[in-house]
C-alpha cells in the first residue's frame, strides 16, 4: 500500500478501509507521508465525500495516533459537553457546575478562542491563578473531589487532528461534514467520557451557517459516538445573536457567576437547562426531561451550583485568600448609542464577535495575547425597543489592548444591528428565530 493507492482511490470515489485511513493518518502524523501527499487526500475527500463509515474508521484512524484518557478511577457516570463555537458562549461555565451538583462528573478538556468564537480555557484564565494544564492524576483527583474539572488540550489527545487541521485550514479542505466530524469527536472519544452532548450552533456567528447543513453535522458526530459505544445527543442551538448579554473573558466569567446565582440572562439560563436536563435523562437520573428542568431549577434556587463553582475554582490553582470573583476590569468604557427609535430586528453576531477581537478580547492568530478584560456588553438584543440615543452596546476597552482606534470598533458595531418600527417589528416577530432548533 502507498499513499498514492489511496488518494487514487478516493480521488476515483471508492470507500476506504479502516487500514487504508490508517495508514495514511498514521503515516502524516509520523512523518513518513508529506503534506503534498496528505493534502491531495483531504482535497480528495472533500470533493468525493466519505461514507459514514469511512468517517467513523478515520475518527478511529485519528484517535490511535494518541491515547485515550483512563477515566476507570472516576467514581459516577462521566459527562462532556462540546459547543461548535460561537459568540457570547459560556454555556460550560454555568452547565458544568450545575451537573456536578445533581451528582454527576463533569470532566472537560476545552480549547482556546480563535477568530471571532471565544474560548473557554481563556475565560477561566481571567481568574487570577487558575490552573488549566493538570497531570492526568490530579484530573482524575478533582473531578472525584469536587465533581467537575476542566482543562487544556493536552499534546496526547488524538495527536493526528492538530496536524491535519492545520493542513485543511490552508488547503480550502475545512469546510467538510466528514473532516469536521471527525476532527471533533476523535478528541471527545479520547477523553474517555460515558456521555457526550453536542451544542450545535448555527447562524451568521457560527461555523455553520445554514440549519440542515447544522443538523447533517449533528447527526455525522451522532453516528460516529454510537459506533464508539457512547451516549450521544446533539442540540441545535441559535447563533444568529451572541449568547447572554456579554462577549469578552472576564465579563463572561462574571455573567455565568449570575446565571447560577439565578440572575442571569434568560436564553444562557435556557440553553443550560435543556442541554442539562437531557445529559440527566441520559445519565438515569431522571425519567424525563421536565424532572431533570425541575431539579436544575432548584439547584439555581439554591445555589448548589455556585458553590460547586467556587470548589472547582479553589481546586484548580485559585488562591483561598482570594475573592475568586473579582475579576479584571477595563480601564474605562464607552456607549454605542441608537440614532433611531424602534425594535431591534437583528444583531450580526460575527460582526459583534469580530469587533470584540479588535478590543483584544480574541485571537486573530493563534500566538496573540488577549485581555481579559476588554469585550463587549449587549444593553438591547432581538426584540428589544430602542429609543433615541438609547445606549444599544458599551464598550469596555484599554487603549493599551487596541488593534484599532476606536472609532472603528464603534462603526463595526453600529453595523451589527438593525432598527425597525413596531409595525415591522410586529409582522417579523410571526417568523422569530428560535433559541433552540431541534434536539437529536
Amino acid at each position: 500500500m502507498t499513499p498514492y493507492d489511496v488518494i487514487f482511490k478516493k480521488r476515483m470515489g471508492e470507500k476506504l478501509s479502516l487500514e487504508e485511513l490508517d495508514f495514511i493518518v498514521n503515516g502524516y502524523n509520523k512523518g513518513t507521508i508529506p503534506d503534498y501527499q496528505m493534502a491531495a487526500f483531504l482535497m480528495a475527500a472533500f470533493l468525493k465525500g466519505l461514507s459514514s463509515k469511512e468517517t467513523s474508521d478515520l475518527t478511529h484512524a485519528i484517535i490511535k495516533t494518541g491515547t485515550i484518557l483512563n477515566l476507570d478511577e472516576v467514581e459516577g457516570i462521566v459527562v462532556d459537553k462540546h459547543s461548535t463555537g460561537g459568540v457570547g458562549d459560556k454555556t460550560s461555565l454555568v452547565l458544568a457546575p450545575l451537573l456536578s451538583s445533581c451528582g454527576l462528573k463533569v470532566a472537560k478538556i476545552s480549547g482556546r478562542g480563535l477568530g471571532h468564537t471565544g474560548g473557554t480555557i481563556d475565560k477561566l484564565e481571567s481568574v487570577s491563578g487558575f490552573e488549566a494544564n493538570l497531570t492526568n492524576d490530579e484530573f482524575i483527583r478533582a473531578i472525584n473531589e469536587v465533581g467537575m474539572s476542566i482543562i487544556g488540550q493536552t499534546e496526547k489527545l488524538a495527536p493526528a487532528d492538530k496536524k491535519i487541521y492545520a493542513l485543511r485550514d490552508v488547503t480550502a479542505t475545512v469546510d467538510s461534514i466528514p473532516l469536521i466530524a471527525s476532527s471533533i469527536m476523535s478528541k471527545k472519544i479520547a477523553a474517555g467520557t460515558d456521555i457526550i452532548a453536542l451544542d450545535i450552533k448555527v447562524g451568521k456567528g457560527a461555523f455553520m451557517k445554514e440549519l440542515d447543513k447544522a443538523k447533517e453535522l449533528a447527526k455525522e458526530m451522532i453516528s460516529i459516538g454510537k459506533s464508539f459505544d457512547k451516549k450521544v445527543f446533539a442540540v441545535i442551538s441559535d447563533m444568529n445573536q451572541p449568547l447572554g448579554n456579554t462577549i469578552g473573558n472576564a465579563l463572561e466569567v462574571k455573567e455565568a457567576v449570575q446565571t447560577l446565582e439565578g440572575k442571569g440572562p434568560l436564553d444562557l439560563q435556557e440553553l443550560c437547562l435543556t442541554i442539562g436536563s437531557y445529559i440527566l435523562k441520559e445519565a438515569d437520573k431522571v425519567k424525563d426531561v421536565l424532572e431533570g428542568r425541575k431539579i436544575l431549577l432548584t439547584k439555581l434556587k439554591e445555589k448548589e451550583g455556585l458553590k460547586k463553582f467556587e470548589e472547582f475554582f479553589l481546586k484548580q490553582g485559585v488562591s483561598y485568600c482570594s475573592n475568586i470573583f473579582e475579576l479584571p476590569e477595563s480601564e474605562t468604557y464607552c456607549y454605542v448609542k441608537s440614532n433611531l427609535e424602534g425594535y431591534i430586528s437583528w444583531l450580526d453576531s460575527e460582526t459583534i464577535g469580530k469587533a470584540s477581537v479588535l478590543l483584544g478580547a480574541g485571537r486573530r492568530s493563534k500566538e496573540d495575547d488577549i485581555d481579559p478584560a476588554v469585550g463587549i456588553e449587549l444593553l438591547k438584543k432581538r426584540g428589544d425597543f430602542v429609543a433615541k440615543e438609547e445606549p444599544v452596546f458599551k464598550i469596555h476597552y484599554n487603549t493599551s489592548s487596541l488593534l484599532v482606534d476606536l472609532e472603528t470598533i464603534q462603526d463595526r458595531l453600529v453595523s451589527s444591528y438593525e432598527i425597525i418600527s413596531q409595525d415591522e417589528w410586529a409582522r417579523k416577530n410571526k417568523e422569530e428565530i428560535p433559541l433552540i432548533y431541534d434536539i437529536l
